[in-house]
């Protein structure tokens, strides 16, 4: 067994990412509306959208299905071997159907023609071959043909599945883009995970509201710098009977060990920063995060609107 050196490897990349360009660029240059006609059939389809494909084209056809699934478009993967064995009971008249090979010819896609014939069910193929047994049943063909499989023996699928996955995440944007699918729709398929929860989570879920570092702005500075450090929150609050009259930080303490303060008598009033930034308990966290990473902070001081204080946001 030989060892590949740094320098081949390096060109083996190299070569699989052009062939990859390549077969993208060929792509776009051989699109037509087929392209068009399978976004609208998918748009007004009233049932599913069922994606098939045997071997490396039934893995991408598993990532299309889900990705159409996660983006507004209710879909779910049939094994055509299983479904020519039962399963195709799974399909209903009014779906759309999916149907991926690169030959056009692959057995177990083609024995689910006369049934799904029958069933008057709309196809849509993905192909290499236009003039395919497949293509030629298909209302919508969308053409995935390539000169050469990036593998050095143009065997193994590389270039045509990452070719056909691209038309498959292609399709699943422009039905996104034609619904109007917003944050809010998203949030709805993906309520677990820290993405669902900076879309469907408030501030109010995630606050800190317990031992906040409150210190009144008549308190020496000293006392400020206690506060913040038995809090570990990097930061002290400054107050007047709950309403909030600014911020000390950590950044503020490095800053101040520069000057002459007296800390044990001069006031956290006249060092604080006295307008920082808040943020309501009712606004989405993923819209906390965005404003925080903005103005390049971690945290926020959750205020109603008179300015008391609610709570303490962070992110890290």
């Amino acid at each position: 067994m030989s060892l590949i050196s740094k320098s081949s490897s390096l060109k083996i990349v190299s070569e699989l990412c052009s062939s990859y360009k390549d077969g993208i660029d060929r792509f776009l240059s051989n699109i037509t509306d087929d392209f068009n006609l399978a976004v609208k059939l998918i748009l007004e389809t009233k049932g599913h959208v069922v994606v098939s494909g045997m071997g490396k084209s039934g893995h991408v056809g598993r990532k299309i299905s889900a990705t159409l699934a996660s983006t507004g478009s209710p879909s779910f993967f049939l094994h055509p071997a299983e479904a020519i064995h039962g399963d195709l009971g799974m399909v209903k008249k009014d779906d759309i159907l999916i149907l991926i090979s690169y030959s056009g010819e692959t057995e177990e896609i083609i024995k689910l023609l006369p049934s799904l014939k029958k069933l008057n069910v709309k196809i849509i193929s993905l192909t290499g071959k236009n003039n395919s047994t497949l293509s030629k049943c298909a209302i919508s063909n969308i053409d995935v043909s390539i000169d050469r499989e990036a593998c050095p023996l143009n065997l193994a699928p590389t270039t045509s599945s990452m070719l056909t996955m691209s038309a498959g995440d292609a399709l699943s944007v422009a039905v996104m883009h034609a619904r109007g699918f917003a944050e809010e729709d998203f949030a709805l398929t993906h309520p677990g995970g820290s993405l669902g929860k900076g879309l469907t989570q408030l501030v109010a879920d995630n606050m800190i509201t317990s031992n906040l570092p409150l210190v009144h702005n008549d308190q020496p500075i000293n006392d400020a710098i206690i506060a913040m450090s038995e809090s570990r929150l990097g930061l002290a609050l400054v107050h007047s009977d709950n309403i909030l009259c600014g911020i000390f930080t950590d950044g503020d303490l490095r800053r101040l060990f520069l000057t002459k303060r007296n800390l044990s008598k001069d006031k956290i009033k006249d060092v604080m920063s006295s307008e920082p930034l808040t943020i309501s308990k009712d606004t989405l966290m993923i819209d906390a995060k965005k404003k925080m990473v903005e103005a390049k902070v971690q945290a926020l001081v959750v205020t109603d609107s008179k300015k008391s204080i609610q709570g303490i946001i962070q992110i890290y």
